[in-house]
């Protein structure tokens, strides 16, 4: 039942203990419980809202980088991930495989802003070797859903 509940609250977080009940054959109450528990299990972190920046008047810059790190001994790379999550301006960080051991996407207002965050504030960490900047030019899909429309095909269907 928790696995159903989480697929459901996937894409739509906005579904109430109700709808949920109702769409997966169950109770309210037991709906609530199991959300309550899933929150409390730190298995539901949030329940944040997916907005199409591009068409809103507010400037944002989202930039995915790139970085190399020393591990800190019996640390890992946990502590100096948990460092950089701590930036406002950090949307994500991940532990990588491959060239580079983390991928971390911030926001700015501006490409300048962005450059003098990875300046001023991750390139210079002690445990930071490198770092490459990759900013995102458009977004087509997030978390699953797509931020474009998709154009319907308006042309008339002609059979012989």
């Amino acid at each position: 039942m928790r696995e159903k509940i989480l697929a459901a609250i996937d894409k739509n977080s906005r579904l109430s203990a109700t709808d949920l009940a109702m769409m997966l054959g169950t109770n309210e109450e037991e709906v609530a419980t199991i959300l309550k528990d899933l929150e409390d299990e730190h298995i539901i972190c949030g329940y944040p809202t997916l907005i199409n920046w591009d068409k809103v008047k507010c400037e944002r810059v989202t930039a995915l980088i790139e970085v190399k790190v020393t591990p800190q001994r019996g640390l890992g790379f946990d502590k100096i991930a948990e460092r950089i999550y701590q930036f406002d301006e950090v949307q994500s960080v991940y532990l990588m495989s491959g060239g580079f051991d983390l991928t971390v996407i911030i926001e700015g207002k501006t490409m300048r802003e962005v450059a003098n965050f990875v300046a001023a504030k991750l390139a210079p960490m002690d445990a930071i070797q490198s770092t490459a900047t990759h900013f995102v030019l458009k977004k087509y899909k997030e978390h699953g859903l797509p931020l474009v429309q998709i154009k319907q095909d308006e042309r008339m269907l002609i059979s012989p």
